[in-house]
């Protein structure tokens, strides 16, 4: 099954990268797709359980769904992801 879900707090394409590492890494969630302009995260998953799952996780990164409350925590915490995320890119492009 396929979920998307509008987060804030996306930023660029290192929140985008974060986002799709982690949700990926999570049991039973799959082909995760972020989408900047739009601000949504699609996401495949195998049961309903995980939804709940993959709000959790976005909101620990600081990208809480778009019905959340959005506290200033979480805005400092997406900096810090967006960061890690563009670090990330970065490291991978250049083993290539």
């Amino acid at each position: 099954m396929k979920k998307t879900e509008v987060i804030q707090n996306l930023k660029c394409g290192g929140c985008a990268n974060t986002i799709t590492k982690s949700l990926n890494e999570l049991p039973g969630v799959s082909n995760t797709e972020v989408d900047v302009e739009t601000n949504s995260v699609s996401f495949e998953y195998v049961n309903e359980d995980q939804i709940e799952t993959v709000e959790r996780k976005l909101s620990q990164l600081g990208y809480p769904i778009d019905t959340d409350p959005n506290s200033l925590l979480k805005e400092a915490k997406s900096y810090v992801s967006c960061m890690i995320g563009r670090v990330s890119e970065k490291v991978e492009g250049a083993k290539e």
